[in-house]
């Protein structure tokens, strides 16, 4: 380990995968392959829905929102990781972690809450079809996504801020391949009570209340559903939602088991735990923004349409 006996850092140190060099290039190729495909896949789709009128309504605008979430959240941290699989141990000066901390937490903290109003979107879209155009005009979906914006942002403020105040006297050393939070507040050696008692009302607000948001207006929507007497019917409302549903799932199914799990109480199977959460959470941020894209596409015909409509215009424009 490496110490300090200032109080003050000016630096830190990301261990990631410096322990397994052979793992590094391999994660290297793989990361860097993946964040390009996060750049073209959720900028192609931010353009489809730029380009195409017909797009312009609020799910899609909240789609838009959420590519451009995907898009900032990587790169806050995908940079920082490539360049730890290339040098090893990688320091970072005290001021660029907390920046990147900042970011990193603002733009996951926002996405929690944008899924949250999604959710809402696909409630009043499936109960209540006829007045849908009436509730969600623009003068409630802008507020929305302004809303999940300023709620991120805020929230992360706070915790960083928090963060920095705390000394950091025994080590500088994070296991981590990012300046993760819970990774920074593992160093300090100050009573963290505050920042405990900061990061549950956080998590209240960002995940507890937006996942009860969603659970809730997906029972309503499965009820409301069911009670459609047509199969067809059924199939076409549940697809309009089947895509949310699954970024949801794969988004809060990784956060819970990366937070959720029992810590072990021996110090080699602690280190083995920091790599393996470390790991966990190069998933959720790399895979999740990946598959973001693919699965609303997919899933989606007006999204497809949309595409070949756009390509379509280049070829003509071309030829």
């Amino acid at each position: 380990m490496e110490r300090t006996n200032d109080s003050m850092l000016t630096e830190f140190v990301l261990v990631g995968l410096s322990a397994h060099p052979k793992l590094q290039t391999v994660f290297f190729a793989l990361v860097l392959w993946m964040y390009l495909m996060i750049l073209l896949g959720n900028g192609i789709l931010i353009s489809v829905i730029i380009c195409d009128s017909h797009l312009h309504t609020p799910m899609y605008f909240f789609l838009c929102n959420l590519s451009f979430l995907d898009i900032c959240y990587t790169s806050s941290s995908v940079p920082l990781i490539l360049d730890s699989f290339l040098t090893g141990r990688k320091r970072v000066s005290f001021s660029g972690c907390m920046v990147q901390m900042f970011l990193s937490f603002a733009m996951g903290a926002t996405e929690c809450v944008l899924l949250g109003m999604m959710a809402l979107d696909r409630y009043v879209a499936i109960c209540y079809p006829l007045r849908y155009s009436v509730i969600m005009s623009k003068n409630a979906y802008l507020p929305m996504a302004a809303g999940s914006w300023v709620t991120g942002l805020v929230d992360s403020v706070v915790q960083t801020s928090l963060a920095m105040q705390l000394p950091f006297c025994t080590s500088n050393v994070i296991n981590h391949f990012v300046c993760e939070i819970l990774a920074i507040l593992k160093l300090a050696c100050a009573d963290i009570s505050i920042n405990v008692i900061s990061m549950a009302g956080s998590n209240l607000i960002v995940l507890v209340i937006p996942l009860l948001v969603i659970s809730i207006s997906y029972i309503f929507i499965v009820t409301t559903i069911l009670g459609i007497p047509s199969t067809k019917g059924k199939r076409k409302a549940f697809s309009t939602c089947s895509a949310h549903l699954t970024v949801v799932i794969i988004f809060y199914g990784t956060i819970f088991f990366m937070y959720a799990k029992p810590k072990s109480k021996s110090s080699v199977d602690a280190d083995n735990q920091d790599i393996i959460e470390a790991l966990i959470s190069l998933f959720y941020g790399v895979m999740a923004p990946m598959l973001n894209p693919l699965i609303y596409s997919l899933r989606n015909k007006d999204v497809k349409a949309a595409v070949k409509n756009m390509v379509g215009r280049k070829n003509s424009d071309g030829i």
